[in-house]
């Protein structure tokens, strides 16, 4: 049984990791509202992008442009999106059973992964699969033009024929309590409807033909860029909401400790007391 000096120091142990996971609490929630102001600016872009697409499939034959390609899906490469950091709850496991099940479905068991965060490289490191590339660190300093490197290997070996298609997995943020794993297609694009409003009679420079190419291109790496910004948003989320359990829970143990030792040094003090009446008992 432990006595008041053991869980004393357990108590005081248990007060620093209390502090310390409601420090990684506010931490987490201030980098959340930061994310999810992102991902509010990125909307209305990438809204006014699909608009500009939309009017350019009426001017051009945007069917065959090789982004649009449509080829199988023998030649699958799978862009896998997890955290460099853990202490965020379910959100990278979930991540890598999702893919695991992706890899086990028929014909797929070969597919090389892209990976961007350490515990999906960490985890596959070990594992019977092939590592195309790998990225770390991507949110300490995230933007667009980060998001267009990582995007643009598998851009250009898909236009030389070497892919059929390219899937993404990511966590799509909800709310701060809730993530959905998703996966979804990033190549080939889905192919762009014109638009079915009246068509309006514009001037483009240059011509709208190398307008489409170089918007497309634009367009997947918006994607993955939405997808980076989802991520990173339910990655906070996930993190804060497992901070403010392990904080509840740290409050509990300690309340749970400060308890016992109070009963131990009360039967302490109570067995004293009758050691010092017996005594006076038999001294009478």
């Amino acid at each position: 049984m432990p006595n008041t000096l053991d869980l004393k120091r357990r108590i005081r142990s248990v007060k620093n990791t209390e502090q310390l996971t409601r420090a990684m609490k506010m931490v987490a929630a201030a980098r959340l509202r930061r994310s999810q102001e992102q991902i509010l600016a990125a909307r209305p872009y990438a809204h006014r992008m699909h608009e500009v697409l939309a009017r350019l499939a009426c001017c051009t034959d945007a069917g065959h442009h090789p982004l649009l390609a449509e080829r199988g899906d023998e030649r699958v490469e799978i862009l896998v999106i997890t955290s460099d950091r853990g202490l965020c709850g379910g959100f990278n496991s979930s991540i890598i059973r999702r893919t695991e099940a992706f890899l086990a479905e028929p014909g797929r068991s070969d597919a090389p992964l892209h990976i961007v965060g350490r515990r999906a490289a960490d985890y596959f490191k070990g594992k019977p699969v092939t590592i195309h590339s790998s990225y770390a660190d991507v949110f300490r300093d995230f933007s667009f033009t980060r998001a267009r490197e990582i995007g643009q290997d598998m851009i250009q070996r898909f236009m030389k024929g070497e892919l059929d298609a390219v899937y993404i997995i990511y966590n799509q943020f909800k709310s701060a309590i809730q993530q959905n794993v998703v996966v979804e297609k990033l190549l080939p694009l889905v192919r762009i409807e014109a638009a079915a409003a009246v068509r309006h009679e514009y001037i483009y420079e240059p011509p709208p033909e190398q307008l489409l190419d170089a918007l497309l291109h634009r367009h997947v790496n918006v994607q993955l860029w939405a997808a980076l910004l989802e991520s990173n948003a339910a990655e906070n989320g996930a993190r804060m909401v497992a901070m403010d359990a392990a904080t509840k829970n740290a409050g509990e143990l300690i309340d749970k400790l400060t308890l016992q030792m109070n009963r131990i040094r009360q039967a302490a003090i109570t067995r004293e007391i009758i050691e010092v009446v017996s005594g006076s008992d038999a001294l009478g």
